[in-house]
């Protein structure tokens, strides 16, 4: 009881703090041009509550799930007819989902941490705590490596052709294929217990993968998991861990612009909300997922990433849906 309510309180704790780092930033001062200020607001629609709820629930439900949040957050609300919702909404509810994994493998991490000190002091390098610590560290170098790159080379990355509907689209039919692959080739032998440092840096190349819009974190992690022969519910427990440095990351750098670009008109209730509504069903998701993976085949996963990609690319082809 006292756990749940220390995991309670560090949730919600967390997720007020994320939220309040969103801010207007008239509070703290930016420093943003009027003209800046003024693009960000023209391009940024306002949203309401109930699209808050839904685009919460979709960035819960697609974050932690191998189908890709970035391909579901770009085409639901189009599809909706709401438009693109900006990069500065997605960006801060994506935070509901940093507090949802904190929150649901705190015990973990404390574990993690702690086993890995120990084992510092003591010289005990073969100790799980101190290898899955390592791995963890190990494997989140790749994506922040190649995530610099392409900062560096592609600096316009947001608005470039590869984040386009189509090209997620593309992404997501592909890596229907692969996790198929690896359903199929997949030894499914190896658990939690039998995890190396090697392990984490294998995966976090998987991981690195995700930096192409519509690939899905979860989707290549899982994929790379089953290729090394792990059981279905190891690999995506694994891949939650080696995710939370990257998805924190991630977060705190589109946070950062956010709040160096302005907020928009998307509104401080409905960003709130947004973020809750996030939270909330992304640790839904985790929970769901770990459960149905101990029994269960990605073939569902597999299916629906091929259906979507190719009912988008249909619905681009047919006029339906623009290709922005």
């Amino acid at each position: 009881m006292v756990r749940s309510q220390h995991k309670l309180f560090i949730f919600f704790g967390t997720g007020a703090l994320l939220a309040s780092l969103a801010a207007p930033l008239k509070v703290f001062g930016t420093g943003v041009s009027p003209e800046v200020a003024v693009a960000a607001t023209s391009t940024t629609p306002q949203i309401n509550i109930v699209q808050a709820i839904v685009l919460g629930i979709v960035q819960g439900l697609t974050e932690f799930l191998p189908i890709s949040s970035t391909a579901h957050l770009k085409v639901v609300p189009v599809a909706l007819g709401w438009g693109d919702p900006g990069v500065a909404f997605t960006a801060v509810i994506q935070l509901g989902s940093i507090a949802a994994v904190l929150w649901y493998f705190w015990g973990d991490l404390v574990q993690v941490t702690t086993g890995a000190i120990k084992a510092i002091r003591t010289s005990n390098y073969e100790s799980q705590d101190f290898r899955m610590a390592l791995g963890i560290v190990f494997g989140t170098i790749p994506i922040v490596f190649f995530g610099l790159l392409i900062k560096i080379f592609i600096p316009d990355f947001d608005n470039s052709p590869l984040r386009s509907v189509q090209s997620i689209a593309i992404a997501s039919i592909v890596m229907s294929l692969l996790l198929g692959l690896a359903e199929q080739v997949g030894k499914r032998k190896r658990n939690f217990e039998q995890l190396g440092v090697m392990d984490g840096v294998i995966m976090g190349l998987g991981q690195a993968m995700a930096l192409m819009p519509g690939v899905s974190r979860s989707g290549s992690t899982l994929t790379t998991g089953l290729f090394m022969g792990l059981e279905r519910a190891t690999a995506a427990r694994f891949s939650f861990l080696l995710g939370i440095p990257a998805i924190t990351l991630a977060g705190l750098v589109e946070l950062k612009s956010v709040l160096e670009e302005g907020l928009g008109d998307a509104g401080m209730v409905s960003l709130a909300i947004g973020v809750i509504s996030a939270a909330i069903f992304s640790y839904l998701s985790i929970a769901w997922l770990l459960r149905f993976l101990q029994t269960q085949s990605t073939w569902v996963f597999i299916w629906y990433r091929l259906v979507f990609g190719v009912a988008i690319l249909g619905a681009i082809a047919t006029g339906l849906l623009k290709n922005v």
